[in-house]
């Protein structure tokens, strides 16, 4: 998923602000420091999760015969490969 710049910083504001409104939550930094390391995290996941989507279209990609993305077998077969990604990474 293509997530463009300011979305993901609007993101890492919310979820600042949402932290920051918390009574749990105390900041050791900043909240711009904090601000950032959400947005990079967030950037980490996102290209990730990018990674892994490329590798399951790559595999339905190279299959002997045509799979129309969209159909019922490309569905089924990019949950299959997504999945067998996510697994090799741990997560």
């Amino acid at each position: 998923m293509r997530v463009n710049r300011d979305k993901v910083n609007k993101v890492a504001h919310v979820v600042t602000d949402a932290l920051a409104a918390m009574n749990e939550v105390d900041f050791l930094e900043d909240r711009n420091t904090v601000r950032l390391e959400v947005r990079r995290l967030l950037e980490e996941l996102l290209n990730q999760e990018e990674r892994i989507d490329q590798a399951a279209r790559h595999k339905i990609d190279s299959q002997k015969r045509t799979i129309l993305e969209g159909s019922q077998e490309w569905d089924i077969l990019y949950r299959k490969y997504y999945n067998e990604e996510v697994k090799k990474l741990g997560i």
